[in-house]
């Protein structure tokens, strides 16, 4: 899902950029934990994907404290043009509305993914339960899917508000196309969609149809994995088999 398309690629880069700004520097971590009270932020790691929510949430909650941060780098390294950069572009990319929709977006995927992850870690989780919990997942993203996204534009509009930021996505045209002959009206049609609409197509719905692509991938295996040694799992099943059936 992080790596389904290039806004998401782009989004936890900008999250990762923020935490090694503020990591390579204790003056500057010292600026970090004067801001935020609540969550600390938390590097990326490509081997424990439970990274990801663990990064998300410090900004999802505190993006103002992390900006108010980020504007002390700023002020403070006057000899450190290359901080001082880093610090500008970071603010910049938090304010924009695009990028709060999605810290919205993913903190409801991944808060969801990782309670079903906690629950199928348990020691006494049996196979039935995990296909229960995956199709109950996967059901979950569908609705999600079908109803989330006008849900986090409202939460997003919230936040803007709240940090006097413009709840507006920037305008993106789609070019031009060629029409043929025996079309009527000018030589090219100006083709574009609006940007909130651009945004959910090129974003939203990819990152949950993959989502559910990989969750019913998950659940066929188990579910072929349980047709063949199901009976394993369950000892009221084995106990009422007869020697033939055994």
């Amino acid at each position: 899902m992080a790596k389904s398309s290039k806004i998401a690629i782009s989004f936890f880069g900008v999250i990762q950029r923020i935490y090694c700004l503020f990591a390579c520097s204790t003056k500057r971590w010292k600026f970090l934990t004067d801001n935020v009270e609540r969550f600390t932020m938390k590097p990326l790691s490509d081997t424990r994907w439970e990274s990801r929510i663990k990064s998300v949430q410090p900004i999802r909650y505190q993006a103002s404290q992390i900006i108010s941060a980020l504007k002390e780098v700023e002020r403070t390294a006057t000899d450190d043009p290359k901080t001082v950069s880093d610090a500008q572009s970071l603010v910049t990319a938090l304010e924009k509305f695009e990028f709060i929709v999605g810290m919205i977006v993913w903190d409801d995927i991944l808060s969801t993914i990782n309670i079903v992850s906690k629950r199928l870690q348990s020691k006494i989780v049996c196979l039935d339960a995990t296909l229960k919990q995956i199709e109950g997942l996967i059901l979950y993203f569908q609705k999600y899917r079908e109803e989330g996204f006008n849900a986090s534009i409202e939460t997003a509009k919230s936040i803007a508000s709240s940090m006097d930021i413009e709840p507006k996505f920037p305008t993106k045209c789609q070019g031009k196309r060629k029409k043929y002959f025996d079309e009527q009206n000018d030589e090219t049609e100006e083709l574009q969609l609006s940007a909130i609409d651009e945004f959910k197509v090129s974003y939203f719905l990819v990152i949950m149809d993959a989502a559910i692509s990989s969750l019913t991938s998950r659940f066929e295996q188990l579910k072929k994995f349980e047709e063949i040694f199901g009976f394993l799992f369950n000892s009221e099943n084995l106990k009422s088999l007869d020697d033939n059936d055994l």
